[in-house]
């Protein structure tokens, strides 16, 4: 055969094999539901940027969008189980919850400025010790929320797993991927320094 008779050299292409691509949402959220904790920090990685983005859209407030993102990717790993790949795909799942829990936060937002609203239009008719009830509880959430800001971000993650969403010192530890003895360090010197910010004496 004659040079210019040669065929051309085809270019052989790679086709990755399943173990080779990624996994993608629902297979994550497959073996989370079987307790896969490098599964959940997988899907924490995949998703949790785009968590925050959906709820920062609703809520404005960065600091109350990381607290819900935060919540909604605990609910993840406890009701992953619940997933169901038939109804839809594995990051529509997540970000339904992820618009449910902001919704709820602004609902919850909008109900309690409303109390402060009533209770301020009928401070004429309430006694004067219950306005200043409200108020003084409003401001301490507000303080509560100042002084887990100076926490490391350890601490406040820790605190806020444990006191907010109701987890033992094992599921914190789990969660964040860190050795229990250092969750019950971080967590006794950030309610220390809680303490010492709200100036509680024992």
């Amino acid at each position: 055969m004659r040079p210019e008779q040669e065929l051309p050299t085809q270019r052989l292409v790679a086709v990755p094999t399943p173990a080779q691509r990624p996994p993608d949402a629902d297979d994550l959220l497959a073996r989370v539901a079987r307790g896969d904790e490098r599964a959940f920090a997988a899907l924490y990685d995949l998703v949790s940027a785009r968590v925050f983005g959906l709820i920062r859209r609703v809520l404005r407030d960065p600091a109350q969008s990381e607290e819900v993102a935060q919540e909604v990717m605990v609910e993840v790993w406890r009701s992953a189980g619940r997933f169901d790949a038939a109804r839809g795909s594995g990051t529509a799942w997540i970000f339904t919850i992820a618009h449910r829990r902001a919704v709820d936060r602004v609902r919850s937002e909008q109900a309690g400025a409303e109390r402060v609203r009533r209770v301020a239009a009928a401070s004429a008719e309430t006694p004067y010790d219950d306005v200043v009830e409200a108020a003084t509880a409003r401001l301490e959430q507000q303080q509560v929320r100042r002084c887990l800001d100076g926490l490391t971000e350890l601490q406040r993650e820790a605190i806020t797993l444990a006191y907010y969403g109701g987890n033992s010192y094992r599921e914190v530890a789990d969660l964040l991927s860190t050795a229990l003895p250092t969750i019950k360090t971080r967590m006794r010197d950030g309610l220390i320094r809680m303490r010492d910010c709200l100036g509680v004496t024992v």
